[in-house]
């Protein structure tokens, strides 16, 4: 099984990226074996960027994501391919996983922020 974490550089001991359709990138884990690649987002689109996002981890054949937050287009986007997402994470991607693989995660029930809520700055 493969999960993707948002990531604010591209390797294992990143900040997860907090924003998951302006996500830097995406890193594609294996959970067990911890093998990782990288997919490059597209941060800087002008719009539908939480969708095009969406697609893209879809595309990657992975069933979990975890990141700091979802907006509801992207949530939405996600669960209709069957995703289970996982939001309010911290820390490094390389903890992300292991907390996921812990069993410590709650999916989440809905977006955690309301659209268009990563445009700005990253804090």
């Amino acid at each position: 099984m493969k999960v993707v974490v948002t990531a604010q550089q591209p390797h294992l001991d990143s900040p997860v990226d907090a924003r998951f359709g302006r996500a830097v990138c995406f890193i594609v884990v294996d959970p067990d074996t911890m093998d990782h690649r990288v997919v490059v987002n597209n941060p800087d689109a002008a719009g539908g960027a939480g969708i095009g996002a969406g697609k893209t981890v879809i595309d990657t054949g992975a069933k979990v994501l975890l990141t700091g937050n979802c907006g509801p287009n992207a949530f939405r986007t996600l669960r209709a391919g069957g995703v289970e997402i996982y939001t309010g994470l911290t820390g490094t991607v390389r903890q992300a996983v292991e907390q996921y693989k812990a069993g410590r995660l709650t999916p989440a029930a809905d977006a955690s922020v309301q659209t268009h809520a990563g445009t700005g700055p990253q804090s």
